[in-house]
């Protein structure tokens, strides 16, 4: 079983918080919980656990009456919603799904900033946020609450029975860690969480938090600063699409009527998110400035609208639109075109390279395909120089080649085409590529001096008004970790959240056409359920989105019955076990739709 990022072992090592940094050991084989069901009986203080514990007491109005903590604690159905005041001076808030075991978090300096991402590792953060989170929960627990209010005793009494605050803390590191890292085998006690090994947690979005979707219910102590009620929220303002597309053009220039066509159209039934502005207003509002903000990324589960996204930003920038699918077998060439033969009509494939993971594996072996010299000494950099040098050769080669009667063409991609005419070009699903290093070769187009040599020789410029948007389902089957060179070369990146069961309903009405708003509200929320039941019974080998509801309803204008409709569109898709559709089926659609 894979270690949780809370418990990584780097954070064992982390200072304790006062007044258990004095303490004369992080280890006790007397005190531990009642869920240590292992041979060897032990409990380690976990110190971002015990600094979220102090902070959640400083704010508990039972035990501080007169606090003045900045943080806040509250709920919202079947979620726990919290701020947390960090040591750094940044506001943490984080939104607990009881439900599903998911975080929703994000950093904010103060009430009025942008969200910025929250990541649980050594470099990053450490946590605490996350712990102070899951303080009511644990609370549900006898043995934790009791430890709790003896630890909390301990607190107001200035810590003068240290032996007695050491040993509730020490059943209070153990209780919780028990019930997260072994949630499946003490029972209805465990803690259930589904958090990326990555430690990249989802990001709260600027259109939730401005429809005051992760606002409390009900406050269990503190004041809210940021996740203030629904109702103060700023009403949301529908971005009318007359005053968006052309609206951010980054220069003044003349199309020819086929790039005029390849400027994207707004559907009707797009409903332009706030995020998407913001992202035209950053590209062209940075247009004077040294270094104009020109790399975007947006990434989420599959039909949260990230390629209509780049497609509406090409429309408000009035940008032709260019895009490039991603494989697992994508390599640097395919990215930037290649030279072909032209041989009675029919085209030969092109010479085979080395790919980056042949040189990477093996760079003797490399070289020797490349120049048939057999050196252990080289190194990738050398191989990588020697791959250049020779598609250069070769090229020049098949260019006099051309002269003397034989025919050849340059295939040009269509980032090339759109790094070199000024296009939107959008990379989709670049984290399924099998070699993480593919994207790094692109990094000299995405930095401000930007060029590339081509197969042919030519040195290839960024056109100033060239957008590049990379697009990426997070946490999916078959995707990797981007790497951190082409992340630190985004300017913005958007995290696009699954749509509410408001908007799903109103985006498939338009779509489909369909009128019956009490069905397809319905439908939308089936579909929400189905994801959270995958979530829950870790069924993960299919989809339910957008998509799915679409095919959905439109089947269901053609049958007239909602679940002879759903054997073909969200149950087939969501798994191709039948034992999976089945549960789904009794749990989620049955009951709800039967006649």
């Amino acid at each position: 079983m894979p270690t949780i990022p809370l418990f990584a072992n780097w954070t064992w090592k982390r200072s304790l918080p006062e007044p258990f940094d004095k303490t004369s050991g992080t280890i006790s084989t007397t005190h531990y919980s009642t869920y240590c069901i292992v041979s060897t009986k032990k409990a380690t203080l976990h110190p971002a656990f015990l600094s979220a514990l102090l902070a959640y007491m400083d704010m508990d109005t039972t035990l501080t009456p007169a606090s003045t903590s900045e943080c806040a604690i509250g709920t919202q159905d079947e979620k726990i919603v919290a701020e947390y005041k960090s040591r750094t001076g940044e506001t943490h808030v984080v939104v607990f799904n009881k439900k599903n075991g998911k975080f929703n978090v994000g950093r904010f300096d103060d009430p009025t900033s942008t969200s910025k991402v929250y990541t649980v590792k050594e470099s990053g953060n450490t946590g605490t946020a996350l712990f102070f989170a899951l303080i009511p929960e644990a609370m549900t627990d006898r043995e934790f609450e009791e430890n709790y209010k003896l630890l909390g005793k301990c607190k107001n009494d200035g810590f003068t029975d240290m032996d007695e605050a050491e040993k509730a803390a020490f059943i209070l590191c153990d209780n919780i860690y028990r019930r997260i890292s072994s949630a499946g085998s003490v029972g209805s006690a465990g803690i259930h969480l589904t958090f990326p090994s990555t430690g990249n947690l989802q990001n709260l979005t600027t259109l939730n938090l401005q429809k005051g979707a992760y606002s409390p219910k009900s406050v269990l102590y503190g004041t809210f600063r940021i996740l203030t009620a629904a109702s103060s929220a700023a009403p949301l303002s529908v971005i009318d699409k007359k005053d968006f597309v052309n609206h951010f053009a980054l220069s003044e220039r003349t199309f020819t009527p086929k790039e005029k066509l390849m400027i994207p159209r707004i559907e009707d039934w797009y409903i332009i998110p706030p995020e998407i502005e913001a992202v035209c207003r950053h590209a062209l509002l940075t247009t004077s400035g040294v270094q104009p903000m020109r790399n975007f990324m947006m990434r989420g589960p599959a039909g949260t609208g990230k390629t209509e996204g780049a497609k509406a930003i090409a429309a408000g920038l009035g940008l032709p639109y260019l895009y490039y699918t991603c494989s697992a077998n994508t390599e640097i060439y395919d990215f930037l075109g290649q030279m072909l033969p032209d041989t009675d009509g029919k085209t030969p494939a092109a010479k085979e390279y080395p790919s980056l993971m042949d040189i990477q594996m093996d760079p003797a072996s490399a070289y020797c395909k490349l120049t048939g010299e057999y050196d252990e000494t080289v190194t990738e950099d050398m191989v990588y120089e020697k791959l250049l040098e020779v598609m250069d050769r070769d090229a020049k080669a098949l260019a006099a080649e051309n002269s003397s009667g034989q025919h050849f063409r340059y295939v040009e991609t269509p980032l090339i085409t759109a790094i070199r005419k000024g296009y939107l070009i959008e990379i989709q699903e670049p984290t399924v590529i099998a070699n993480p290093g593919v994207l790094v070769g692109l990094n000299a187009l995405l930095d401000r001096c930007a060029s590339i040599t081509l197969t042919t020789g030519e040195v290839v410029r960024r056109h100033p008004d060239t957008v590049v948007v990379i697009t990426t389902n997070n946490n999916y089957a078959g995707c990797r970790d981007m790497n951190q060179s082409v992340i630190s070369r985004m300017n913005l990146i958007i995290d696009m959240e699954e749509p509410d069961v408001d908007t799903l309903t109103e985006r498939t009405m338009k779509v489909t056409g369909c009128t019956d708003r009490t069905a397809v509200s319905e439908m939308a929320a089936a579909v929400q359920e189905i994801n959270e039941h995958c979530r829950e019974t870790m069924i993960n080998d299919g989809s339910c989105g957008v998509r799915e509801l679409i095919s959905w309803v439109q089947s269901y204008m053609v049958t007239g019955s909602i679940l002879d409709a759903a054997r073909f569109t969200v149950l087939s898709s969501v798994s191709s076990d039948p034992d999976n559709r089945a549960d789904i089926y009794s749990t989620c659609l049955e009951q709800k739709f039967a006649a």
